[in-house]
């Protein structure tokens, strides 16, 4: 039997615990869980909060695109959790959570950098930055190394932006 997705577009607070139990498996010995927050800088400009705006349908069609590609690089085992909050955070809200749990760790690790990197250059997804000054602006996310194809089983190259 193949894994299970959870993939949502939300605009209430998002959950660990939430994300934790849906890959939860008693055939599973690893779960991995990227948390996306906001943090209170960006190239040098002190930040208060982020809005995201979010297409919807194109998103959760993206997140679906996701999956199935984890499932077939790193196994059809894979529970895989999504989810993107849609509105306005503060500082430390969570923007993004991904859990995947696989029968061994390497698979889940793999697969949950896999997705978060892809989301970043996939997803319609809108990042509009509030900073302490007052001013505002539309940044574009990106994935950890820009610079040619990503590799999920190495350490970031000497490419990498490092942001």
């Amino acid at each position: 039997m193949g894994g299970r997705n959870h993939l949502k577009v939300s605009t209430t607070p998002l959950s660990t615990e939430a994300a934790v139990n849906f890959v939860a498996d008693a055939e599973h010995g690893a779960a991995d869980l990227f948390i996306g927050t906001v943090r209170n800088h960006n190239l040098g400009k002190p930040v208060k909060g982020v809005s995201y705006d979010v297409f919807d349908e194109l998103t959760l069609t993206t997140f679906e695109e996701l999956a199935r590609e984890a499932r077939q690089k790193w196994g059809e085992k894979l529970n895989i959790f999504i989810e993107h909050f849609k509105g306005r955070l503060d500082i430390g809200g969570l923007s993004i959570l991904i859990a995947v749990s696989s029968p061994h760790r390497d698979e889940s690790f793999k697969a949950c950098r896999f997705i978060i990197e892809e989301i970043k250059h996939r997803a319609p997804i809108w990042k509009q930055e509030h900073y302490l000054d007052g001013d505002s602006e539309w940044v574009q996310g990106h994935a950890l190394c820009s610079h040619g194809p990503v590799s999920y089983d190495d350490e970031p190259t000497a490419g990498c932006c490092s942001h």
